[in-house]
């Protein structure tokens, strides 16, 4: 169910959005979880956000850019400092959009993880979504790696594979891997439809896909499979709308120091970094 201010959602199919985005909110409308919008504007926003996260899932599935595991990493050094641990670091002379948009169109430079893929992808439909102004201002310094060392892009996790949605990040794991192979612990990926999600390095494909994709880097004699967890995350869409309707915010925000704190509110948990 969808509230709006309260009140559930009237005409859905007047509210300017695209086929894929209204078929989120029809999923999210007979959904037994209630989602509260403070206003109609909010609820378009999330819905053009999730689109443009499946959108950067697509063009960087069509890009060059390679799987890597943290200790065989690279990127383009013209743009990104590759540290010790297997990250990127924005060089001090390159606008955060520039280097953002350049691992898309030269895909061939960077090899990573798929927690960095899915990073990449948030930012980038930040990116599409607040212009290259605010995304420069908003996020100095910045640092590509994991979910954890999302400088100023807070997330929200969930746990219910159930309510993920179009756009949401989410996690198979592999609890019996390789431990020669510690990379394929898990499959971080990204939902794009009925039963099809993109996961960095194994592509567009089915969940049972995934898993059977996992089962192959088992460990020898393993008795466990493969499994989705319950782990969903996505960038929190309503701090991001009131982030790009204040400049002042932006500014603001991105000059504080790097603590990161989490908000807990019901099963939902946001985490700021």
């Amino acid at each position: 169910m969808i509230r709006i201010s309260g009140r559930p959602l009237q005409e859905a199919g007047s509210l300017p959005l695209t086929r894929m985005e209204q078929s989120i909110v029809k999923a999210k409308e007979n959904s037994p979880v209630t989602y509260y919008y403070p206003l109609k504007e909010a609820l378009v926003y999330e819905m053009q956000m999730r689109s443009k996260i499946v959108k950067a899932a697509n063009d960087l599935n069509a890009s060059y850019a390679r799987f890597a595991p943290f200790r065989e990493s690279f990127s383009n050094p013209r743009y990104w400092i590759r540290t010790p641990n297997g990250g990127f670091r924005l060089r001090g002379n390159v606008q955060p959009a520039d280097g953002i948009r350049d691992i898309f169109e030269h895909g061939e430079y960077y090899g990573f993880e798929c927690s960095t893929a899915i990073m990449i992808l948030f930012y980038k439909a930040v990116l599409d979504m607040i212009g290259d102004d605010e995304f420069n201002k908003y996020f100095q310094n910045l640092y590509l790696r994991d979910w954890h060392a999302s400088n100023y892009l807070p997330l929200v996790i969930t746990e219910d594979k159930n309510e993920a949605y179009l756009g949401d990040g989410v996690y198979f794991e592999n609890p019996d891997f390789d431990p020669k192979g510690p990379e394929w612990r898990g499959e971080n990926a990204i939902v794009m439809g009925p039963n099809l999600y993109f996961g960095h390095g194994i592509g567009l494909k089915s969940a049972e896909e995934i898993m059977a994709a996992l089962n192959e880097k088992r460990k020898p004699n393993s008795t466990i499979e493969a499994f989705q967890a319950d782990l969903v995350v996505h960038p929190d869409f309503e701090f991001l709308r009131n982030l790009s309707s204040d400049g002042n915010a932006v500014q603001a925000f991105s000059q504080q120091a790097w603590n990161p704190f989490v908000a807990q509110i019901g099963s939902q948990t946001t985490y700021y970094y």
